[in-house]
């Protein structure tokens, strides 16, 4: 439907929001904790998308090991579905690999799954769609 969010793998939120604040000249409208991933999330809203900042809460999480790896940089590029569900077959029917064999709850009140980066030239895509009251 649209591009949602670019998610940016950080060391720290709290230097990183000082630094996006300065450079979107505006300040970030929510953090938030996501425990199952090991990851704090801070958002700025740019039009009609969104910057997610991640931060790791555990050396274990992928957020840890993508920073140690990689250093700061975009993480991934998010897309709103309207039907997660029926997004994740499509794309598996079309031959892409899915980290996620059904979507989880992540960060901004949204289902999310991942496509594998080597699905899809080397860039995780997240599919997300806004939590209905029944998948609540």
């Amino acid at each position: 439907m649209r591009l949602e969010h670019i998610g940016i793998a950080v060391r720290s939120l709290e230097d990183s929001n000082e630094l996006f604040e300065k450079l979107l000249g505006r300040p970030h409208y929510k953090i938030e904790e996501v425990a199952s991933e090991y990851v704090k999330t801070s958002f700025f809203k740019i039009g009609e998308s969104k910057v997610e900042l991640l931060e790791a809460t555990s050396p274990d999480s992928a957020i840890a090991k993508y920073v140690a790896k990689r250093g700061e940089g975009i993480h991934h590029v998010a897309f709103e579905v309207e039907d997660i569900h029926a997004e994740m077959e499509r794309l598996r029917s079309e031959g892409f690999t899915l980290l996620n064999e059904q979507p989880k709850r992540g960060a901004d009140n949204k289902l999310v799954c991942f496509v594998h980066p080597k699905s899809a030239n080397g860039v995780l895509i997240e599919l997300c769609q806004e939590v209905r009251e029944e998948e609540g």
